[in-house]
């Protein structure tokens, strides 16, 4: 009697297709863990920011222990009293003093950081390692240690109160973080259109104006969310310098709401970190696309 062949392909079928649906449910579980992970993170990152916008409408006697995030009677009077000013000073006087402050740094360390990184980046000249080294080696310096003779000096000066201490460095490439990360993203560039500008006759202001400054967007936009958020957020170097309260920032402002007759207003000054919060939050929600095209740009490199 003649034996059937094996049915091998039912059989094989039948024996994968437990295995598939196994992995199909391993990828769902491990899925629905790490959604419900970045959720809590996510939320957890949020709640601060929630708290601060529901604490805005609270009135200063509901802040303690006892009370919850939600407030027990809604009130608009914190922004009312902050859109008023304090010390005879309007908001609107502090926001254009930050603002100020804020465009002129980042316009200080785009440009000179960006020179600073091409000359370091495409230039050969003397010592020019040992000069990189030096300045990679001021980020291991303390800011403290050097806050005292920058003050002597800008008293001798007579620059107390005015913007210049809190701008001069920005404009001279003394932010050593942004001249690194920019000369990092010039080395990575092609040198074939600045040696073909070159034979052309183009001298390093052309080539750096015309090809490379363009071609460092990502970077400079990068710089530039980054000097505007520090500088705006920047409490020390204003209450160093700045002694005239129409010359105070946002951060400055805030600590007057602590600090008037010894009480603390903490309901104008929980209003008025939501109102200072706010230009930070639309300024990197419109650039933050240029920041992730200038990580995906990096990454594509090599």
């Amino acid at each position: 009697m003649a034996v059937p062949p094996p049915m091998t392909g039912p059989v094989t079928s039948q024996r994968r297709h437990p295995e598939g649906r196994r992995r199909v449910k391993r990828g769902t579980v491990v899925t629905a863990i790490w959604f419900v992970a970045l959720t809590a993170m996510t939320l957890l990152v949020l709640y601060p920011l929630v708290w601060v916008l529901l604490a805005s409408f609270k009135p200063s006697s509901e802040f303690g222990l006892s009370y919850g995030m939600l407030a027990e009677n809604p009130t608009i009077d914190n922004y009312v009293k902050v859109l008023e000013g304090i010390g005879g000073v309007p908001l609107w006087r502090f926001l254009v003093n930050s603002l100020f402050v804020a465009v002129m740094s980042v316009i200080g360390i785009t440009l000179s950081s960006s020179m600073a990184a091409y000359a370091f980046a495409r230039i050969k000249f003397k010592a020019s390692g040992l000069f990189f080294s030096l300045m990679i080696g001021t980020l291991l310096l303390p800011v403290h240690v050097v806050l005292i003779p920058q003050y002597i000096i800008y008293n001798k000066l007579g620059l107390i109160d005015t913007y210049v201490p809190l701008l001069l460095g920005k404009f001279l490439a003394a932010e050593a973080f942004f001249v690194f990360l920019m000369v990092q993203f010039i080395k990575g560039l092609p040198r074939d259109m600045d040696e073909a500008a070159k034979i052309d006759g183009a001298g390093h202001p052309r080539v750096f104006f015309s090809i490379t400054l363009p071609l460092i967007k990502p970077a400079l936009v990068t710089s530039s969310i980054f000097a505007f958020i520090w500088s705006w957020n920047d409490f020390l170097a204003p209450l160093l310098y700045l002694s005239s309260p129409t010359n105070y920032t946002l951060p400055m402002a805030l600590r007057l709401y602590n600090d008037q007759s010894s009480v603390s207003d903490y309901g104008a000054t929980v209003a008025v970190s939501m109102v200072a919060l706010l230009p930070v939050l639309i300024f990197f929600l419109i650039f933050q696309r240029f920041l992730i095209q200038g990580v995906a740009t990096q990454g594509l490199k090599g």
